[in-house]
């Protein structure tokens, strides 16, 4: 298969602007179509300002189907990253998150079963979201994959997953691709129906397509005004601001932070090997770090004297612990991560040293969060 000209949706986004200049650098012509939402970037990020010369840019959406036809013309894979990405705000923002991530999907399938195109293979950015609390062992009942966690536990301060079984305290396990898919958001329910939806549509229309299961992707170019998504970025911009890092339940819930440039190439593994076709993959370090254990990094690095609060204070619709089992992608793509945590986060810190201090918009989202019922 030739692949030479490479449409990336969501390119002048984190993942997407480095994936273009990663891919511009081994040789392929890179068009990116993004609505340059104002959320996440606009037309003055770095992350917009670093590629605007380099691809052939559109300014669209992925729910006009005009700047789908526009910007598939001539192009040989399809990079669907587009789509908006905070799990808490997708709990109240439901039409545009369906409309956004499923409607746009919906759309690009729908034109390439329907009309002429050149597409040669399909990547859809899926995301750990999916599997919602993810894989545990029950001393019991083996291993189990566990419901959301119930309000009334984590109201008297038990945060602990519980074996859906017998109830008992469960033991965390890297989570596979074999894992059962059950979100516990409504973003987590659109990742789900993207690659449901890409996977089925291009192996009945015969183009090949791969899903990346991301988990929490993190380095410099994350924004940093974005107060929805982003734990490091949203505790960076709070110490820059001399405000305290107030941490969630009782600080010991953890996730799989995975370095942007792991994350581009992995990613790019998915776009050149035929081994990839028709295939999920997690993408991931394969490490937990909880998120005490991150804010605390971050003051370090920042030279900080703010206060960490562990609040007891819980969101509706998270996950307390995930981490990706990598098995598959290391057999199947070659894939292992070059950057683990404590690097990363100090490559991310010192990036952010040299950023302008950026407006500390965190606490009115967590106003929207406690008017809707979803902050405990």
């Amino acid at each position: 298969m030739t692949i030479k000209n490479i449409l990336i949706t969501g390119g002048a986004g984190f993942i997407g602007s480095k994936l273009s200049l990663k891919l511009i650098d081994k040789g392929y012509v890179v068009t990116v179509l993004d609505n340059l939402s104002l959320q996440i970037h606009a037309e003055y990020s770095p992350l917009y300002l670093s590629i605007k010369d380099k691809v052939k840019f559109i300014k669209g959406d992925v729910r006009n189907k005009a700047d789908w036809f526009l910007a598939l013309d001539r192009q040989d894979v399809v990079v669907h990253l587009a789509a908006e990405t905070g799990t808490g705000q997708s709990m109240y923002e439901i039409e545009k998150y369906v409309d956004v991530n499923i409607k746009g999907t919906a759309i690009l399938l729908d034109i390439l079963t329907n009309t002429q195109h050149s597409i040669k293979k399909l990547v859809i950015a899926s995301s750990r979201s999916i599997y919602g609390e993810g894989k545990y062992h029950c001393k019991s009942c083996g291993t189990v994959y566990p419901d959301e966690r119930k309000d009334n536990d984590m109201k008297r301060g038990d945060f602990q997953v519980k074996c859906p079984f017998c109830r008992a305290n469960a033991e965390l396990l890297p989570t596979d691709e074999e894992s059962k898919i059950h979100p516990s958001s409504l973003y987590g329910i659109t990742k789900q129906n993207q690659e449901q939806m890409v996977l089925t549509i291009g192996k009945s229309i015969g183009i090949p397509a791969v899903a990346f299961r991301y988990q929490n992707v993190y380095g410099p170019g994350q924004s940093l005004s974005n107060p929805y998504t982003g734990i490091l970025s949203i505790f960076s911009t709070r110490i820059k601001n001399g405000n305290d890092i107030t941490v969630f339940e009782d600080g010991l819930e953890s996730r799989d932070f995975v370095y942007i440039d792991d994350v581009v190439d992995a990613t790019i593994l998915g776009i050149e090997k035929d081994e990839a076709a028709y295939e999920v993959f997690n993408v991931g370090f394969g490490e937990r770090t909880n998120v005490l254990t991150v804010a605390e990094a971050l003051k370090k690095e920042y030279s900080s004297h703010v206060n960490i609060i562990v609040s007891g204070n819980y969101r509706l619709g998270d996950i307390r612990d995930n981490y990706a089992d990598l098995t598959k992608i290391k057999g199947k793509l070659g894939f292992t991560p070059k950057v683990d945590f404590e690097n990363g986060i100090k490559r991310f810190a010192q990036w952010v040293n040299n950023q302008e201090i950026m407006m500390d918009n965190y606490d009115g989202s967590i106003e929207e969060m406690k008017l809707k019922g979803l902050f405990k």
